[in-house]
């Protein structure tokens, strides 16, 4: 029995598969329940969510995110579970902000407006595509540990989500160029599946494009758009057969997918099309695919002279839309499909004047486009301003190297930490790289700094959200860990050293880490508790490095309230010994 046939609950142990598997196996789910009866879309949204718990055991942040995202995304599909979405895209953004994730943030706001979309909120839902492309326009680098294909793929997924809400919104310009850009990535990185994708979302844009063109008589532009449609549905056939969607193997995605059917029809109507997109009618789960199909389908059967069969076809898809928040420009192309072949009734001055009204009201609606392009394009640049505004501010804060905090905001941070009772006991480690020197003299120093951002990075991925990492300089770090006795720092620590060490060599080369903790005295400075924990760490390092060495200073030195007697730090200073009682809640 193959893993999608089966009851959530006799599937394999979730902790018996890789990291690697819960992120395809949501991606799975997320392309089945695409074309899901309703009760089959709740069990496997239930299924997205184990993975997303088992994910959050782990506590990897990177698979956190995706799986996040996997179980947003599966909920914004229509509006059954559309509620259910909103404390998981709180959690995504909290959880992206948090550990440095700028690319699935902007995809958390982008699916905030997808949301807000089948609300009927398009205003709030153009500020989140605003605040997403905004974001995507700053310099990000690629983050090496999720490697270069899966750091495509997610780039390419959020641009594609962030095109989804434009489309929707009518902004078919701006959804263009985005659409552009994912196709960028894809080139260079994508599966089949992600190539399907991306194509439907194309054609489906450039299909909604046309019929809004038409609506203001610019019908030969209107026939570019659903000839390069039709052009991208027959591109498709060949990613589809080996995507993740359902599909039956000896029918044409044309015959498959509603998207790809209409488009292949609107550019050439004929009686060809007819039978298919009856079919594929009968199926009909999404407002976008209903529009699409049913002005697809009457103007085949019009071609054919069967203008009552299609009056018909499109009276239904109007009666079904009514009351369809998502999809407002193409209600409007259903809307105006349906009085074009119906006629109206009275005296031909009569229907000259109603043409002549809705020339007019056409002509203002564009200029309502026109309007929210600018609208987005200022909020846009507005995210941008106020986000470089802060980044200014941020760099006299921030090593530029490796996005950590710097030695100012180390000492501001010490400061407030030493002066607030609540935060005691406080740990201080000092971290130093094992082999750094050898990576730049055998390498480059190029090199070298990959290796310092992987290091910060999974040292900041290791610590709880209150601990503060920063760069101290060269291949030195500070550690400060707040309301944590001496013993449990050493648990934390111990899990950091692990992930270093545990990192592909092709990414660290080697490395090791060697710390020195302290626990910070009553009245002791700064400087004093620093060089403490240096000399610590030098202890460290003379035993071989890639060990911890914690300053131990008498038997209350766990106790928020205990003290140190001078002179003992040398002799009490130990290799880390892990204390169950003490030790630090995992990662979440």
């Amino acid at each position: 029995m193959d893993d999608e046939q089966r009851d959530p609950g006799e599937l394999p142990a979730l902790e018996e598969r890789s990291d690697a598997w819960l992120v395809g196996r949501a991606r799975e789910l997320l392309a089945v329940i695409q074309v899901s009866p309703a009760a089959e879309r709740l069990r496997h949204t239930t299924e997205v969510d184990r993975l997303l718990a088992e994910a959050q055991h782990r506590g990897e942040p990177r698979m956190v995110a995706q799986l996040l995202r996997s179980a947003i995304a599966v909920r914004v599909v229509t509006n059954d579970m559309a509620d259910s979405a909103e404390p998981l895209l709180d959690e995504l953004l909290a959880h992206t902000r948090r550990h440095g994730l700028i690319v699935l943030q902007a995809d958390a706001h982008a699916l905030r407006g997808r949301r807000l979309l089948l609300a009927g909120a398009e205003d709030a839902a153009l500020t989140e595509a605003a605040v997403a492309l905004a974001m995507l326009d700053e310099d990000i680098t690629p983050d090496v540990l999720l490697g270069g294909r899966n750091w495509d793929m997610i780039m390419a997924g959020t641009l594609m989500d962030i095109g989804t809400v434009l489309t929707q919104l009518g902004v078919y310009e701006v959804a263009d160029q985005v659409m552009a850009r994912a196709n960028r990535c894809i080139r260079a990185s994508a599966g089949p599946h992600l190539i399907s994708v991306h194509l439907i979302n194309r054609a489906r844009l450039l299909v909604g494009w046309g019929l809004r063109l038409e609506r203001i008589g610019e019908d030969e532009r209107a026939g570019e758009r659903f000839a390069t449609a039709a052009a991208i549905a027959v591109a498709v056939e060949a990613p589809f057969r080996e995507s993740l969607f359902p599909r039956d193997p000896s029918l044409l995605a044309a015959d498959q997918n509603p998207i790809i059917g209409a488009a292949l029809a609107l550019a050439q109507p004929s009686g060809a099309h007819i039978n298919r997109l009856q079919r594929l009618s009968a199926s009909m789960r999404y407002p976008r695919e209903l529009v699409i199909v049913a002005v697809a389908l009457a103007r085949c059967l019009e071609h054919e002279g069967r203008e009552d069969e299609a009056v018909d076809v499109l009276g239904e898809a109007r009666s079904r839309m009514y009351h369809e928040a998502a999809e407002p420009t193409l209600r409007l192309c259903l809307i105006r499909e349906y009085a074009r072949l119906s006629g109206a009734s009275g005296s031909e001055r009569t229907i000259g004047a109603l043409e002549h009204y809705a020339t007019e009201l056409e002509a203002q609606l564009w200029d309502m486009r026109e309007s929210r392009i600018a609208t987005l394009n200022t909020r846009r640049e507005h995210e941008r301003l106020s986000r470089m505004h802060g980044a200014i501010a941020l760099q006299a804060l921030q090593d530029p190297l490796t996005g950590l905090p710097n030695r100012r905001a180390l000492d501001e941070r010490l400061e407030v930490l030493a002066g607030t009772p609540a935060n005691h006991p406080l740990a201080v480690a000092l971290v130093d790289l094992d082999g750094f020197k050898g990576v730049n003299d055998r390498m480059s120093h190029a090199e070298g700094d990959d290796v310092l951002r992987v290091v910060a990075s999974t040292l900041r991925d290791a610590l709880r959200g209150s601990d503060m990492v920063a760069r101290y300089g060269g291949d030195e770090f500070i550690v400060l860990l707040p309301g944590a006795p001496l013993s449990a720092a050493e648990a934390a620590l111990r899990r950091a050293l692990s992930a270093i060490a545990s990192l592909p060599h092709d990414l660290s080369h080697g490395v090791t880490l060697s710390i020195g903790v302290v626990s910070l005295r009553p009245q002791e400075t700064a400087v004093r508790a620093l060089a403490r924990a240096d000399a610590a760490m030098y202890q460290a390092k003379r035993g071989g490095g890639n060990d911890i060495v914690a300053v131990r200073t008498g038997a209350a030195e766990d106790g928020a309230g205990g003290s140190d007697e001078g002179g003992a730090d040398e002799e009490n200073a130990t290799g880390a010994r892990l204390d169950p009682a003490w030790v630090l809640p995992e990662t979440t």
